[in-house]
């Protein structure tokens, strides 16, 4: 049975340890919603980018014009996984979600006796998936130190993707992410990026023609990566804002956990020595009755 010197030290540890969840909870509080705003103004491009795309990008289909990019290399034998999460823990499920779509992705395609290669965006993401897939594992990313996500990030990341699709390396990538709804809802996701599956449905109803200045195939060629690296931006700002809430509502649930513990430990604590005053006082009255 622990003393209640342990006791005492152990109340204390939990209180010390609330605190610091509780200063946690409010710094996320505060990041989250600036990194909610930065991912909502990121959704309008991105989807309006999508639009475009997928308008001129059905205007030629079956063209033998049409980019690799969009059209792609006709086979799917080798497939690229973009996993995206945090470069820090202590968020709840945020990053295990998204590492766990991940591998069931990975387990399906190399059931189907597909070659996977693997490019991590993010410390955690690396360290989990190392443990059964470092084989697998052609390049990495750290953001770690970066203050402000902005295009820049993306377009290096979108840069080595094209880069490793013109070289041959991979015939279909697919990005994963956490899409951010609520502080309590984060939704992981997995979007084709190579060759690009629109989002957006096409127009019913006969098409619009269109004359282009320059060609299609010229605009295509220059929006593609571009397309790319708007879509790895809006993925690492949903991620941000993912992240965010969900440390704030794992650092919440935490708090109020330890609240829970330093209550028990109390009133153990008070029975303890409630148990060890009485013990003495028998033990006093028992020897002055013996006297």
């Amino acid at each position: 049975m622990a003393s209640l010197k342990d006791m005492r030290v152990r109340i204390a540890a939990t209180k010390a340890t609330q605190k610091i969840t509780k200063a946690m909870q409010m710094v996320a509080a505060s990041k989250l919603r600036r990194a909610q705003a930065a991912a909502e103004a990121a959704r309008p491009y991105a989807e309006r980018m999508d639009a475009v795309l997928q308008s001129i990008a059905t205007g030629m289909a079956g063209s033998d014009n049409a980019p690799k990019l969009l059209s792609g290399t006709g086979n799917d034998k080798v497939h690229l996984l973009i996993v995206a999460t945090g470069e820090r823990g202590l968020a709840g499920a945020f990053n295990s979600s998204i590492v766990r779509l991940a591998r069931e992705h990975i387990n399906r395609l190399q059931a189907e006796g597909k070659e996977v290669k693997i490019l991590t965006v993010g410390k955690k993401g690396f360290e989990q998936l190392r443990r059964n897939y470092e084989k697998n594992i052609v390049d990495r990313v750290e953001l770690r130190g970066v203050r402000v996500l902005g295009y820049s990030n993306a377009a290096d990341i979108g840069q080595k993707v094209v880069a490793m699709y013109e070289r041959g390396e991979f015939d279909v990538a697919t990005l994963f992410y956490s899409r951010f709804r609520s502080v309590i809802q984060q939704i992981p996701t997995a979007q084709q990026l190579v060759p690009p599956k629109f989002e957006g449905k096409v127009a019913e109803g006969p098409a619009a023609s269109y004359e282009y200045e320059p060609e299609e195939e010229e605009i295509l060629a220059e929006l593609l990566p571009r397309y790319i690296a708007t879509q790895i931006l809006r993925a690492l700002l949903e991620n941000n804002a993912s992240f965010y809430g969900s440390q704030m509502s794992a650092m919440d649930n935490a708090t109020r956990n330890a609240g829970d513990m330093i209550r028990k430990q109390t009133i153990k604590y008070n029975r303890t020595r409630q148990a060890m005053i009485t013990k003495e006082l028998i033990e006093i009255i028992s020897g002055a009755e013996a006297l």
